[in-house]
């Protein structure tokens, strides 16, 4: 059967069988999607080959993905441990310099032949061709065939296994994760509160400036059991009630300047009420709320807005975005009209718009082609994949540009990085597979032991320091790694054991880092 032969149809055996693998649990361990890796492994040392194309676009896929997810997080992790996971990117790419060195000058291996050897270690394609473009040598090409294979399956392993070597429980770390999320952006509470204090007495809440002052949101007032929606001329008057939205902290300050809390259960009638609704209206998204006039013409207010999982207090400068899940308060006559206005189209979350994927992946791709001066004779780029990430980040971050929206919903960025993974581990491991014995006969295992020691003692060290010393948590951590041993198979590999996006927000901080560092130091090691 001829057909049995085709490209396509190996391709597909491969994911399979990895896959039927990948739900094989041992011990609460499995490789999921990983294995797709090994399989291909398999297949490509029996001389089976997928094609460059399918690996390269799996590969764009899943790094587009990944930056879309973690994009919005990005930005914000500089603030907090963004710099110590730079740092432990730098830790591990120069420590894995210094092994290199050391064991090149132990083994007397030619110093070419050990770029190789880390490039292959570090899964760096990208410093690989630059060592080659100025050794003018094969030898990196040969260290880098020899140490590649376990570059990612050690990688793999090592993630994997280290939360039972170090008897870390997934679960404590994703709430301690998910507690540190919530000292940033707190539970947004709704509570009543009696006007008492004089100075506010027959004051607008305009007038007293309190949103500003408390960074609370008044949604509605009681007047003898009538119901006002709220907005700045409204007027507050000696045992008025009124109901407000924020944070525990900010509602303490609210109190202070308005009078005691109240447990009295307050009614709405019909004139009042709260609603909740999806945004998928693209003329409100990325527009500050001080903008949306439709809001203030209908006496609308937003209380919360819950994004990524995460409740937040919007304010005159909050911008909407696609799929914020909004809680708004109004006259109840308005909220059909409001329904509408915000779009609430559930359907639309499911959708995939490729424009906005595509169009990013060429940005991207471009980004990932412009030169960068090191030296009079040195240059480096951040390659496809180091390209279309940093695009990704920037638009998720971005949003939306005039009709487009670069933001994808959880399901449909789910299902993109899924297929692009599966294509881009085919295609990784048939090549690996394929060189593996036959350089391992040509140069002699010795080369393949310094390989591991190159791939495991940074990121060893690394985790310890990490853990001990700068005292992260556990998810970022593997992220970190993973993103400094530019590693997506170990990635995809570490996304099976937690529910959150610790991993892929800290592998999105380092990667483009550590993209640039393991170039810089496969070129220090070439002057040794």
């Amino acid at each position: 059967m001829d057909f049995a032969l085709t490209d396509y149809f190996i391709l597909f055996i491969i994911l399979t069988l990895g896959i039927l693998l990948g739900k094989v649990t041992i011990k609460g361990i499995s490789l999921d999607t990983s294995a797709v890796f090994f399989v291909a492994l398999i297949f490509g040392h029996f001389g089976f080959q997928i094609p460059a194309i399918i690996q390269q676009i799996g590969l764009i896929f899943f790094m587009f993905s990944i930056g879309i997810q973690a994009g919005p997080g990005f930005f914000d992790s500089f603030k907090k441990q963004g710099k110590k996971l730079i740092l432990l990117a730098i830790i591990l790419s120069f420590s894995g310099g210094f092994i290199t060195i050391l064991f090149a000058k132990l083994f007397n291996i030619d110093i070419n032949l050990a770029v190789g050897l880390f490039s292959g270690s570090f899964t760096s394609a990208s410093s690989l061709a630059i060592t080659i473009e100025n050794t003018h040598s094969t030898l990196p090409t040969l260290g880098f065939g020899i140490a590649f294979p376990f570059g990612v399956i050690g990688v793999v392993l090592f993630v994997r296994l280290s939360p039972k070597i170090f008897g870390i429980s997934i679960e404590q770390e994703e709430k301690l994760h998910l507690k540190d999320v919530s000292s940033d952006h707190p539970k947004i509470l709704t509570r009543n509160f009696i006007v008492e204090n004089e100075e506010v007495f027959n004051k607008s809440i305009g007038e007293l400036d309190l949103r500003l002052k408390t960074n609370t949101n008044i949604s509605s007032v009681y007047e003898d059991d009538e119901v006002v929606n709220a907005n700045a001329e409204t007027i507050l008057r000696k045992g008025d009630y009124i109901r407000a939205s924020g944070t525990k902290k900010n509602l303490q300050k609210l109190k202070i300047l308005i009078g005691r809390e109240s447990k009295k259960h307050l009614p709405t009638h019909g004139k009042y009420a709260i609603k909740h609704f999806i945004v998928t209206n693209n003329k409100v998204i990325n527009k500050p709320l001080e903008h949306l006039k439709t809001l203030h013409s209908n006496d609308i207010t937003i209380t919360t807005i819950r994004r990524s999982g995460i409740e937040i207090t919007p304010n005159v400068h909050t911008r909407l975005r696609f799929g914020d899940r909004i809680n708004v308060a109004g006259p109840e006559s308005n909220m059909n009209k409001m329904k509408k206005y915000f779009g609430n189209e559930k359907s639309r979350l499911a959708e995939l718009d490729f424009l906005p994927i595509v169009l990013g992946v060429l940005i991207g791709i471009l980004i990932g082609h412009i030169k960068i001066p090191v030296s009079e004779h040195t240059s480096f780029s951040l390659g496809v994949t180091g390209g279309v990430l940093i695009s990704a980040i920037v638009l998720s971050r971005i949003g939306k540009t005039g009709k487009i929206i670069w933001n994808v919903s959880g399901p449909s960025n789910q299902f993109l990085r899924k297929l692009g993974l599966l294509f881009f581990l085919s295609g990784v491991g048939t090549d690996a597979g394929l060189k593996i014995m036959s350089t391992l006969t040509n140069q002699g295992l010795h080369l393949f032991f310094v390989g591991i020691i190159i791939t495991l003692v940074p990121m060893i060290s690394t985790l310890i320091i990490g853990r001990y010393v700068f005292k992260l948590n556990f998810l970022r951590l593997m992220g970190a790694i993973t993103g400094s041993m530019l590693s997506t198979p170990a990635l995809s590999a570490i996304e099976p054991i937690t529910k959150t996006d610790a991993p892929q927000v800290a592998y999105a901080t380092v990667y483009p880092m550590a993209l640039i560092l393991i170039i810089l130091v496969s070129q220090i090691i070439v002057l040794f």
